[in-house]
Protein backbone atom coordinates (compact mmCIF):
# COMPACT_ATOMS: atom_id res chain seq x y z
CA UNK A 1 0.00 0.00 0.00
CA UNK A 2 2.90 2.36 0.82
CA UNK A 3 4.86 1.20 -2.26
CA UNK A 4 7.82 -0.01 -0.19
CA UNK A 5 10.17 -2.69 -1.39
CA UNK A 6 10.65 -5.96 0.50
CA UNK A 7 13.95 -4.63 1.90
CA UNK A 8 12.38 -1.33 3.01
CA UNK A 9 9.56 -3.22 4.67
CA UNK A 10 11.98 -5.55 6.46
CA UNK A 11 14.01 -2.62 7.79
CA UNK A 12 10.89 -1.15 9.35
CA UNK A 13 10.18 -4.46 11.10
CA UNK A 14 13.62 -4.54 12.77
CA UNK A 15 12.39 -2.74 15.95
CA UNK A 16 10.06 -5.68 16.62
CA UNK A 17 12.85 -8.26 16.35
CA UNK A 18 15.34 -6.26 18.41
CA UNK A 19 12.87 -5.53 21.20
CA UNK A 20 11.76 -9.17 21.27
CA UNK A 21 15.36 -10.39 21.57
CA UNK A 22 16.24 -7.90 24.31
CA UNK A 23 13.11 -8.66 26.31
CA UNK A 24 13.41 -12.45 26.02
CA UNK A 25 17.01 -12.33 27.29
CA UNK A 26 16.69 -9.55 29.86
CA UNK A 27 13.59 -10.68 31.76
CA UNK A 28 14.97 -14.02 33.03
CA UNK A 29 18.38 -12.51 33.76
CA UNK A 30 17.20 -9.40 35.58
CA UNK A 31 14.21 -10.96 37.29
CA UNK A 32 14.93 -14.71 37.58
CA UNK A 33 12.46 -15.12 40.45
CA UNK A 34 9.66 -13.12 38.87
CA UNK A 35 6.19 -14.64 38.87
CA UNK A 36 5.52 -16.18 35.42
CA UNK A 37 1.87 -15.20 35.72
CA UNK A 38 2.79 -11.57 36.34
CA UNK A 39 5.33 -11.48 33.51
CA UNK A 40 2.84 -13.04 31.07
CA UNK A 41 0.19 -10.51 32.08
CA UNK A 42 2.63 -7.64 31.60
CA UNK A 43 3.54 -9.03 28.17
CA UNK A 44 -0.10 -9.24 27.12
CA UNK A 45 -0.79 -5.74 28.45
CA UNK A 46 2.12 -4.44 26.36
CA UNK A 47 0.65 -6.13 23.28
CA UNK A 48 -2.75 -4.66 24.09
CA UNK A 49 -1.38 -1.15 24.65
CA UNK A 50 0.70 -1.25 21.46
CA UNK A 51 -2.26 -2.35 19.35
CA UNK A 52 -4.49 0.37 20.78
CA UNK A 53 -1.71 2.90 20.14
CA UNK A 54 -1.37 1.73 16.54
CA UNK A 55 -5.13 2.07 16.00
CA UNK A 56 -4.91 5.63 17.34
CA UNK A 57 -1.96 6.54 15.12
CA UNK A 58 -3.56 5.27 11.91
CA UNK A 59 -4.55 8.39 9.98
CA UNK A 60 -4.91 9.16 6.30
CA UNK A 61 -1.44 10.70 5.88
CA UNK A 62 0.42 8.21 8.09
CA UNK A 63 3.76 6.94 6.82
CA UNK A 64 5.60 3.70 7.56
CA UNK A 65 7.25 5.33 10.59
CA UNK A 66 3.90 5.16 12.39
CA UNK A 67 4.56 1.52 13.28
CA UNK A 68 7.99 2.04 14.90
CA UNK A 69 6.94 2.68 18.50
CA UNK A 70 4.06 0.14 18.49
CA UNK A 71 6.41 -2.53 17.09
CA UNK A 72 8.95 -1.80 19.82
CA UNK A 73 6.27 -2.28 22.48
CA UNK A 74 4.91 -5.40 20.79
CA UNK A 75 8.43 -6.85 20.66
CA UNK A 76 8.88 -6.27 24.38
CA UNK A 77 5.55 -7.99 25.05
CA UNK A 78 6.27 -11.02 22.88
CA UNK A 79 9.74 -11.32 24.42
CA UNK A 80 8.24 -11.30 27.91
CA UNK A 81 5.88 -14.11 26.92
CA UNK A 82 8.66 -16.10 25.28
CA UNK A 83 10.83 -15.80 28.39
CA UNK A 84 8.24 -17.60 30.52
CA UNK A 85 5.88 -19.87 28.63
CA UNK A 86 8.44 -22.37 27.36
CA UNK A 87 9.94 -23.02 30.78
CA UNK A 88 6.54 -23.12 32.46
CA UNK A 89 5.19 -25.64 29.95
CA UNK A 90 8.18 -27.98 30.00
CA UNK A 91 8.54 -27.85 33.80
CA UNK A 92 4.94 -29.01 34.23
CA UNK A 93 5.84 -32.57 33.21
CA UNK A 94 8.57 -35.07 34.13
CA UNK A 95 11.92 -34.67 32.38
CA UNK A 96 11.36 -37.74 30.18
CA UNK A 97 8.29 -36.05 28.65
CA UNK A 98 9.84 -32.60 28.18
CA UNK A 99 10.77 -33.15 24.52
CA UNK A 100 7.23 -34.23 23.62
CA UNK A 101 5.73 -31.30 25.48
CA UNK A 102 8.17 -28.89 23.83
CA UNK A 103 7.16 -30.23 20.42
CA UNK A 104 3.48 -29.85 21.24
CA UNK A 105 4.05 -26.28 22.39
CA UNK A 106 5.85 -25.38 19.16
CA UNK A 107 3.05 -26.98 17.16
CA UNK A 108 0.42 -25.04 19.09
CA UNK A 109 2.44 -21.84 18.64
CA UNK A 110 2.65 -22.25 14.86
CA UNK A 111 -0.98 -23.30 14.60
CA UNK A 112 -2.12 -20.34 16.68
CA UNK A 113 -0.04 -17.93 14.62
CA UNK A 114 -1.46 -19.34 11.38
CA UNK A 115 -5.07 -19.27 12.57
CA UNK A 116 -4.65 -15.81 14.08
CA UNK A 117 -3.17 -14.42 10.88
CA UNK A 118 -5.93 -16.03 8.83
CA UNK A 119 -8.64 -14.67 11.11
CA UNK A 120 -7.31 -11.12 11.20
CA UNK A 121 -6.59 -11.19 7.46
CA UNK A 122 -10.08 -12.45 6.67
CA UNK A 123 -11.66 -9.69 8.74
CA UNK A 124 -9.37 -7.16 7.07
CA UNK A 125 -10.24 -8.19 3.51
CA UNK A 126 -13.94 -8.68 4.25
CA UNK A 127 -14.25 -5.21 5.79
CA UNK A 128 -12.25 -3.58 3.01
CA UNK A 129 -14.33 -5.31 0.32
CA UNK A 130 -17.62 -4.36 1.92
CA UNK A 131 -16.68 -0.70 2.41
CA UNK A 132 -15.17 -0.26 -1.05
CA UNK A 133 -18.15 -1.82 -2.83
CA UNK A 134 -20.63 0.18 -0.77
CA UNK A 135 -18.70 3.38 -1.41
CA UNK A 136 -18.47 2.78 -5.16
CA UNK A 137 -22.10 1.72 -5.57
CA UNK A 138 -23.42 4.64 -3.54
CA UNK A 139 -21.23 7.37 -5.02
CA UNK A 140 -23.18 9.61 -7.43
CA UNK A 141 -20.14 10.60 -9.52
CA UNK A 142 -19.09 7.06 -10.41
CA UNK A 143 -20.65 5.78 -13.67
CA UNK A 144 -22.83 2.68 -13.70
CA UNK A 145 -20.40 0.84 -15.96
CA UNK A 146 -17.64 1.12 -13.35
CA UNK A 147 -20.04 0.11 -10.57
CA UNK A 148 -20.98 -3.03 -12.48
CA UNK A 149 -17.32 -3.80 -13.14
CA UNK A 150 -16.49 -3.32 -9.46
CA UNK A 151 -19.16 -5.81 -8.40
CA UNK A 152 -17.76 -8.40 -10.81
CA UNK A 153 -14.07 -7.79 -10.14
CA UNK A 154 -14.13 -7.33 -6.37
CA UNK A 155 -16.87 -9.77 -5.46
CA UNK A 156 -14.27 -12.23 -4.14
CA UNK A 157 -12.34 -9.57 -2.23
CA UNK A 158 -10.63 -6.21 -2.66
CA UNK A 159 -6.83 -6.44 -2.49
CA UNK A 160 -4.61 -4.00 -0.62
CA UNK A 161 -2.92 -2.02 -3.39
CA UNK A 162 -1.25 1.36 -3.65
CA UNK A 163 -2.98 4.48 -4.93
CA UNK A 164 -0.59 4.49 -7.88
CA UNK A 165 -1.71 1.02 -8.95
CA UNK A 166 -5.39 1.98 -8.72
CA UNK A 167 -4.86 5.22 -10.63
CA UNK A 168 -2.86 3.48 -13.37
CA UNK A 169 -5.52 0.80 -13.82
CA UNK A 170 -8.35 3.33 -14.02
CA UNK A 171 -6.46 5.63 -16.39
CA UNK A 172 -5.84 2.66 -18.71
CA UNK A 173 -9.63 2.27 -18.97
CA UNK A 174 -10.08 5.94 -19.84
CA UNK A 175 -11.75 6.81 -16.52
CA UNK A 176 -12.27 10.53 -15.86
CA UNK A 177 -10.12 12.36 -13.31
CA UNK A 178 -13.15 13.07 -11.08
CA UNK A 179 -14.06 9.39 -10.96
CA UNK A 180 -10.45 8.38 -10.22
CA UNK A 181 -10.31 10.86 -7.33
CA UNK A 182 -13.58 9.49 -5.95
CA UNK A 183 -12.39 5.88 -6.12
CA UNK A 184 -9.06 6.76 -4.52
CA UNK A 185 -10.80 8.50 -1.63
CA UNK A 186 -13.22 5.61 -1.13
CA UNK A 187 -10.37 3.12 -1.10
CA UNK A 188 -8.25 5.22 1.28
CA UNK A 189 -11.11 5.56 3.77
CA UNK A 190 -11.91 1.86 3.50
CA UNK A 191 -8.28 0.85 4.09
CA UNK A 192 -8.09 2.81 7.33
CA UNK A 193 -11.41 1.47 8.57
CA UNK A 194 -10.48 -2.12 7.66
CA UNK A 195 -7.12 -1.84 9.43
CA UNK A 196 -8.78 -0.52 12.58
CA UNK A 197 -11.37 -3.31 12.58
CA UNK A 198 -8.70 -5.98 12.03
CA UNK A 199 -6.52 -4.59 14.81
CA UNK A 200 -9.54 -4.50 17.09
CA UNK A 201 -9.70 -8.29 16.68
CA UNK A 202 -6.14 -8.39 18.00
CA UNK A 203 -7.23 -6.27 20.98
CA UNK A 204 -10.06 -8.73 21.73
CA UNK A 205 -7.63 -11.65 21.48
CA UNK A 206 -5.25 -10.00 23.95
CA UNK A 207 -8.08 -9.32 26.40
CA UNK A 208 -9.25 -12.93 26.10
CA UNK A 209 -5.71 -14.18 26.68
CA UNK A 210 -5.49 -12.08 29.85
CA UNK A 211 -8.48 -14.00 31.19
CA UNK A 212 -6.67 -17.32 30.73
CA UNK A 213 -3.52 -16.17 32.54
CA UNK A 214 -5.12 -17.26 35.80
CA UNK A 215 -3.88 -20.78 34.95
CA UNK A 216 -0.27 -19.68 34.54
CA UNK A 217 1.75 -20.61 37.67
CA UNK A 218 2.45 -17.80 40.08
CA UNK A 219 5.81 -19.33 41.13
CA UNK A 220 8.75 -19.69 38.74
CA UNK A 221 9.78 -23.21 37.70
CA UNK A 222 11.96 -24.88 40.28
CA UNK A 223 10.98 -22.54 43.11
CA UNK A 224 10.38 -24.33 46.42
CA UNK A 225 6.81 -24.53 47.58
CA UNK A 226 6.02 -22.08 50.35
CA UNK A 227 4.83 -24.77 52.75
CA UNK A 228 6.51 -25.16 56.16
CA UNK A 229 7.81 -28.60 57.07
CA UNK A 230 6.62 -30.55 60.14
CA UNK A 231 9.27 -29.12 62.47
CA UNK A 232 8.47 -25.56 61.46
CA UNK A 233 4.78 -26.25 61.91
CA UNK A 234 5.39 -27.65 65.42
CA UNK A 235 7.55 -24.68 66.37
CA UNK A 236 4.86 -22.29 65.19
CA UNK A 237 2.25 -24.10 67.24
CA UNK A 238 4.45 -24.13 70.40
CA UNK A 239 5.55 -20.55 69.98
CA UNK A 240 2.79 -18.62 68.18
CA UNK A 241 4.51 -15.33 68.91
Amino acid sequence: MLELSALQTGIRLIPLSLALLVSAIAVPRLWPKASPRRVVRVGLLLLLAATVLLITLLVADATASVVTVPLLIIGLGIGALASQLGAVTVSAVPDKESSEVGGQQNTALNLGASLGTALVGSVLIATLTSLVLQGVLNHPNIPDSLKSQAQTTFGAGVPFVSDTAIQTALEAQGTSAATIDAVLQINADARLAALRVALFIVVLAAVLALFFTRWVPAMPPGAPAMIPDDKETTDLQDHPE
